[in-house]
């Protein structure tokens, strides 16, 4: 049993990471188990699961491994073999494969095993926003490789983070208007939202955790030539001009401008992406347009994850969770009728 001081320490999770395969090119720890919310007691914060993301070079090798150091972690699909199991981790949902429920030092966690290319790709281009969208908010990093690629689509990912919530902001706003915007980025379009998370959840995360928001993005917004960042007053000023728009429009990740395209061209016109994105920086409704944008992709990559999430939990697991979050979701909605 783990001395409950050391439960939320780097030391403790890192103690978790090492019960698994160490071919691991990027390991972090997230969510309510890590990092406390609002309304939520230390005591509760403990009973927490705890998330854990691993991103792997060679997922088929790492489940291999992991098959016979922990094979009771995974559902019924551990009869398949590593093969199916890597191929059904890639090519189905959001390129990530979870196991869930698993008791591990005295703690409930659940891990996710995507690979470093999948990874990467989400982080540049945000194809499914799945994993991007959960480093958008403070991380508990345990273990990162010195891969240059990487490490640079890791600030990439918070740098488009930014852009696409300055064309959503307005003039004028607050540290926390931009971190509660950003946090709220992958949850948008996601069906969790309507059923089984608790609805204050992105005012929670914010609220609590406002110096770790700081310290991931301060760096990022005092570079940035497009806004006026006054770190003592907690407030930013950013370009909203049709040039400052296209500027950002034109910095956002690839499979946004893409759906953005989608969502304003009309079919059988066939401008170009840059023709397309100068129209939508003229728009009012410019904001508007990359929020729906970026629910298109949250809500189908969450749809497709969740199903794919039935299949890797198996049905116990899975009822057992969806409960759990219903609970959460209830919780969550007493509490503000209360207060």
């Amino acid at each position: 049993m783990s001395l409950p001081a050391l439960q939320n320490t780097s030391v403790f999770y890192r103690r978790i990471v090492s019960q698994f395969p160490q071919d691991i090119s990027l390991a972090f720890a997230y969510g309510s188990g890590v990092f406390k919310q609002c309304g939520t007691t230390q005591g509760q914060m403990g009973k927490n699961m705890v998330d854990f993301v691993f991103a792997v070079d060679d997922p088929v090798t790492w489940h291999t491994m992991n098959l016979l150091q922990n094979r009771k972690h995974y559902s019924f699909l551990k009869y398949l073999g590593p093969k199916h199991i890597g191929s059904i981790q890639n090519d189905r949902g959001a390129g990530i494969y979870y196991n869930t429920l698993v008791p591990s030092n005295g703690k409930v966690i659940k891990y996710g095993v995507i690979s470093t290319d999948t990874l990467i790709n989400d982080l540049l281009h945000w194809k499914t926003m799945y994993v991007a969208g959960r480093l958008h908010k403070p991380v508990k990093i345990l273990l990162q490789n010195e891969d240059g690629k990487l490490r640079a689509a890791l600030v990439g990912n918070l740098k488009s983070a930014v852009t696409a919530s300055f064309l959503m902001l307005p003039e004028s706003f607050t540290e926390e208007d931009l971190f509660v915007q950003i946090a709220g980025l992958s949850y948008s379009g996601d069906f969790r939202m309507v059923i089984g998370e608790d609805k204050s959840k992105v005012l929670n995360i914010v609220k609590e955790n406002l110096p770790h928001f700081r310290i991931l993005y301060s760096h990022i917004l005092q570079e940035c030539p497009q806004v006026v960042y006054k770190p003592q007053q907690g407030k930013l000023e950013v370009d909203k001009s049709p040039e400052g728009q296209f500027t950002q429009l034109m910095a956002l990740p690839r499979t946004l401008q893409q759906r953005i395209t989608r969502l304003v061209d009309p079919p059988g016109k066939n401008r170009d992406v840059e023709e397309i994105l100068l129209q939508v920086a003229q728009d009012p409704d410019c904001g508007l347009v990359v929020q729906q944008g970026i629910s298109s992709i949250v809500k189908s990559s969450s749809i497709s994850q969740s199903v794919k999430g039935i299949v890797t939990a198996g049905l116990l697991k899975t009822v057992s969770y969806s409960t759990k979050k219903l609970w959460k979701m209830w919780k969550g909605w007493r509490r503000k009728s209360l207060s």
